[in-house]
């Protein structure tokens, strides 16, 4: 989802998200994982199961678990529901990324 939509388009969008994976990238360049349980008018959002993928150019994606957790609405750059199949046959071991960078506004 665009962070240009706005009011009730978002908040539809969002609400067929509520219970199912997603992957939300924020302005600071952390890809964050886990399943939505809630959000607000200001896009907060609240993520359950959650974990936060850290890429590397020299190893492997690591996984640091954060557990419940929840994320400012003004940090979100892009918020995507998680296909857990694909993600699922993905060997995170041998992708090589370099980390992303931040956004500057």
């Amino acid at each position: 989802l665009a962070r240009g939509c706005a009011g009730a388009g978002m908040a539809k969008e969002l609400t067929a998200l509520v219970d199912r994976q997603i992957s939300v990238i924020t302005n600071d360049g952390r890809n964050i994982i886990g399943i939505l349980r809630g959000f607000d008018q200001v896009t907060n959002l609240i993520l359950e199961e959650c974990f936060e993928r850290v890429y590397s150019a020299s190893s492997g994606v690591e996984q640091a678990v954060l557990g419940l957790y929840i994320i400012r609405g003004d940090n979100i750059a892009v918020i995507g529901e998680l296909d857990e199949e694909l993600d699922g046959a993905l060997d995170l071991s041998k992708i090589r990324a370099p980390p992303l960078k931040a956004i500057v506004h």
